[in-house]
């Protein structure tokens, strides 16, 4: 399993297999953020299997899909909540990365400056620069 450090308590990932949540909750990890939509591609386990499987190893499974390079406000919103109380470690996966810490950055759940969360993306080796302007908003 593939994940990028984000700060202290946040992780993104690409897709992780329910198989890989007992380690997760092994390592201390509390919450999981899903940021695909099912049926994305015939191998991704379904969102209510990976809940199944996270609840099982003890930690909440968030299912906020989003797709097409489209960033709702309730997606945002919804993804910000959980950050804040998460309590605790948060892997938030799908398929590459990208979706979910463009979530992170736009939901800005710890106030930083937009100059601040494109660095923390870059350092992770994610380019967001394209959303500056979104993230100043």
């Amino acid at each position: 399993m593939d994940m990028t450090q984000l700060d202290e308590n946040v992780w993104v990932a690409g897709q992780i297999d329910p198989a890989d949540l007992p380690a997760l909750a092994d390592r201390g990890f509390r919450s999981i953020i899903g940021n695909r939509p099912d049926g994305e591609d015939d191998d991704q386990p379904a969102a209510e299997v990976m809940r199944a499987a996270a609840e099982s190893a003890g930690m909440r499974f968030h299912h906020i899909p989003v797709a097409g390079g489209a960033f709702p406000a309730e997606a945002v919103a919804a993804f910000g909540q959980v950050r804040r109380e998460a309590g605790g470690k948060v892997l938030a996966y799908c398929r590459t990365g990208t979706r979910s810490i463009t979530l992170d950055a736009l939901a800005n759940p710890e106030g930083l400056s937009v100059a601040d969360r494109l660095e923390q993306a870059g350092a992770a080796g994610y380019d967001l620069s394209a959303l500056a302007s979104q993230l100043a908003e």
